[in-house]
């Protein structure tokens, strides 16, 4: 199984779960529709004129599911989903949520189980080592009072792809061994301080 057909049937055995367990009709359901725009970078290079994608959020109470549709990508390429602090560089707070990959028409559809509202923070109420997985990575945290993260970003896995779709090669931090490419789509189209997830209120 590919890796995502492998984290849709996982997704889907999680809210299968949950249903089962405590019963979807007991929650407060709240929902929200938006959309993914080019990035920054992407427009920056004037890569990607078509890209975007579509997202809809349903708070199931304890948690939303959330589920990314986007189009106009290179083919067969994957990409790697944060929720981010602000739209656009330093981004601020990041949180890795997953990878979508591209099919020959460049689509592709990736459904996230978390916390995804109002109620989406960080918080590091102090200092502690932190493990050093991959170079780059910090062995301590700073401490932090809470900080939300509102808005969403869409990254190249490889500068190696974003170069071949025209967009520029850098290389960032945003994918699970920190070497991926550039942003490719992102929420910029609504304010830095008022991100999309801040309309669902669980």
């Amino acid at each position: 199984m590919n890796r995502t057909l492998r984290n849709t049937a996982i997704t889907a055995g999680a809210i299968a779960l949950f249903v089962g367990g405590a019963g979807i009709a007991d929650a407060a359901t709240r929902s929200a529709s938006f959309t993914m725009v080019r990035s920054g970078a992407s427009v920056t290079a004037g890569c990607l004129g078509h890209a975007g994608a579509a997202v809809q959020i349903n708070s199931i109470g304890p948690v939303e599911v959330m589920t990314v549709k986007a189009f106009g990508l290179p083919k067969h390429t994957d990409f790697d989903l944060f929720v981010t602090q602000v739209p656009d560089a330093p981004f601020g707070f990041s949180w890795y949520q997953g990878d979508l990959e591209t099919d020959g028409h460049g689509t592709a559809t990736g459904h996230f189980v978390g916390r995804f509202s109002s109620e989406t923070f960080t918080v590091a109420p102090g200092t502690a080592p932190a493990p050093s997985v991959h170079p780059g990575d910090a062995t301590t945290n700073p401490a932090t009072a809470p900080v939300h993260q509102f808005h969403l970003g869409l990254w190249f896995n490889s500068p190696t792809d974003a170069k071949a779709a025209g967009c520029l090669p850098n290389v960032t931090p945003f994918n699970g061994d920190h070497t991926a490419g550039v942003q490719a789509l992102s929420t910029r189209n609504f304010p830095a301080g008022a991100g999309p997830l801040a309309r669902i209120k669980p």
